[in-house]
């Protein structure tokens, strides 16, 4: 995993010289993990139960609102053996993009080190993806093109509604929609613990960064 995340940076200073060298003025977007990632995840254990799998997902959401580099969310996608392949954590602020939350940039990351635009391909192994909260819409929407075949979430959508972030169209029809395509969802799974990391979110006054 670590040579996986040198070759992230490695391919990220060449498109930078590269940038520089042809002095092409189009935008290039380059994302990566905040520096603290490695001190929080333990990317050679086996995480062997669905408690540690979302504890993951949870101390990757209190880091990022702890260190200040992102909104109250983090999310962890795993081979079904307990591999851990990637996790995420919302980015919004930092990189100034709507589109990167939690789950989304586990997504990306996941697809990234498998080699695969689905995490469904036929040579792959089935990925379960734990989420801290419930998904939004755009992240529930993008967990069906994603691959994973299973989706375990802590924290509530209310509980994420009541500091004002916007959920966007979640329906029950939403969640059946994906189940009735294979995928399992489970709601409320370590909800307390993940709804503190919300709360203290609340209390440090962190930015609610709705458009």
């Amino acid at each position: 995993m670590r040579a996986v995340r040198q070759h992230f940076r490695d391919v990220h200073e060449v498109a930078r010289f590269l940038t520089m060298a042809t002095g092409a003025n189009h935008p290039v977007v380059n994302i990566e993990y905040p520096d603290w990632v490695d001190s929080v995840v333990d990317w050679n254990s086996t995480y062997s139960s669905d408690e540690s799998r979302m504890r993951l997902a949870i101390d990757v959401s209190r880091a990022n609102v702890e260190r200040g580099t992102g909104g109250p969310f983090g999310a962890a996608i795993f081979e079904d053996t307990g591999k851990l392949v990637a996790v995420g954590m919302n980015s919004v602020v930092r990189y100034n993009n709507c589109l990167l939350h939690g789950e989304t940039m586990a997504m990306m990351m996941a697809q990234r080190v498998v080699g695969s635009f689905t995490l469904n391909a036929p040579n792959l192994p089935a990925h379960e993806m734990f989420t801290s909260c419930e998904p939004c819409a755009m992240c529930l929407g993008a967990s069906l093109w994603s691959g994973v075949r299973r989706i375990v979430c802590g924290a509530a959508r209310d509980d994420a509604s009541r500091l004002n972030f916007e959920e966007g169209p979640v329906f029950p029809e939403s969640y059946k929609y994906l189940e009735d395509r294979g995928i399992k969802i489970e709601h409320n799974f370590l909800r307390e613990e993940a709804r503190g990391v919300l709360e203290m979110y609340r209390a440090k006054g962190g930015k609610i960064y709705n458009a």
